[in-house]
């Protein structure tokens, strides 16, 4: 009797592990690309350069993988949503903020909460042919992709204001 819930608990379990990495994983990454990496020795960087590479391999060492069963049209809307993403993924370089735009309409498309911009009506539908467990991965996913441009745009803005810094500085020495 108690074997479903069992199952289900050593799902839930491996997929929590899953989140885990991802989180361990961006975590690292942002710590490598931090804007305080830039403000200690050299000495100091190479060493938590070193420890996050190992850091890094150790967690990519780790596979964990929750097969989620799903029909041919479950399979089709994955592949679909999966698609209009890695499209948008793919011109974030030509248009920063156009991608950002898009990709916080896909996100509106996924959450329950009312969005604070517009949703992709075209999105809503092909990821509501997903299964559950995809609807939640391409969730998370569209969470990790905005949080990644939201830290990119504040490191940009940070040596944006370095660099007018550092004009008015000389500016004022020539003077």
């Amino acid at each position: 009797d108690s074997s479903p819930c069992r199952v289900e608990a050593f799902r839930d379990a491996a997929s929590a592990m899953e989140q885990e990495k991802e989180i361990l994983l961006e975590m690292i990454h942002n710590i490598q690309n931090s804007q305080d990496m830039r403000h200690i020795s050299e000495g100091e960087r190479e060493e938590l350069n070193l420890t996050a590479n190992r850091l890094m391999g150790r967690t990519l060492t780790v596979e964990v993988s929750v097969e989620t069963i799903r029909n041919a049209q479950q399979q089709e809307s994955l592949l679909h949503a999966t698609k209009m993403i890695d499209e948008i993924v793919n011109k974030l370089l030509d248009d920063l903020e156009d991608a950002k735009i898009r990709l916080m309409s896909l996100y509106g498309a996924c959450t329950s909460d009312v969005p604070a911009g517009p949703i992709d009506q075209k999105f809503q539908s092909v990821v509501i042919g997903c299964a559950i467990e995809d609807q939640k991965k391409i969730k998370r996913r569209l969470e990790t992709l905005l949080r990644n441009l939201e830290n990119s745009e504040k490191s940009i803005t940070l040596l944006e204001h370095q660099k007018s810094s550092v004009r008015q500085s000389c500016n004022s020495k020539q003077d």
